[in-house]
């Protein structure tokens, strides 16, 4: 059994399975070693024991919601390992501010005291990002170096292996992946990004929590409760 203890320390069991079998592929071991080269040059985010920290909270099984991202946050101790969150204390980037401000206007959350989304992981909510690793100021620097390959197959072990699931496409890039999906056991909900450049063009008025929630009560699955703090 191929394990990397320190990166892979706090993910559910259920996982275990799925990522033996990547952690044994000759372009994960490739990766791992690209990456840890460019730690004892460059700062790395998010730190090591959290770059899966996305699988910590479920099982496979259990996975209601997929909110993919592209990267991690390349600012000093921003990144915490869940797509589009920050670490406790941190300013919300521009992107998360746009979520809670769509957040308000959908289901009337007025914006939380923090930016740590692990509430919404806690309940099943996936927040993948394509790459788990960064470089400091350099926003996808580490996209090409096999973590794509990676998320893209936990995408796909997602899709083939369980059932209505809502994954939540945000941007061109991740509306990408859709061809990983399979749209017969799974329903995707797709806009622009929230970024500042997008948001105005599509991602304001998209209501995304309430249209998960009602697909999710449509398929007798428990709604996500958005609130965060």
């Amino acid at each position: 059994m191929v394990f990397y203890e320190a990166l892979l320390k706090g993910v559910h069991p259920g996982w275990h399975s799925f990522l033996n079998e990547e952690c044994s592929q000759d372009y994960f071991k490739d990766l791992m070693q690209s990456v840890k080269l460019a730690q004892q040059k460059v700062a790395v985010f998010p730190p090591e024991a959290l770059r899966f920290h996305a699988l910590h909270y479920f099982p496979p099984a259990d996975t209601r919601v997929l909110i993919l991202g592209q990267d991690p946050y390349h600012g000093p101790g921003q990144a915490n390992g869940l797509a589009f969150s920050v670490a406790i204390g941190q300013n919300f980037p521009p992107s998360l501010r746009n979520i809670f401000k769509e957040l308000k206007a959908d289901v009337q959350i007025d914006p939380p005291f923090s930016g740590d989304l692990s509430p919404w992981a806690k309940q099943g909510v996936l927040l993948l990002n394509s790459a788990l690793s960064v470089e400091q100021s350099k926003a996808g620097a580490h996209l090409k170096w096999g973590w794509e390959l990676f998320t893209d197959r936990l995408i796909q072990y997602l899709s083939h292996n369980h059932t209505k699931i809502v994954f939540v496409l945000w941007g061109n890039y991740a509306q990408k992946k859709k061809e990983l999906i399979d749209l017969k056991k799974h329903f995707i909900l797709e806009s622009v990004h929230p970024s500042p450049l997008s948001a105005h063009r599509g991602f304001f008025g998209s209501k995304p929590f309430s249209k998960i929630n009602s697909f999710l009560e449509e398929q007798n699955r428990k709604p996500i409760q958005w609130q965060l703090d």
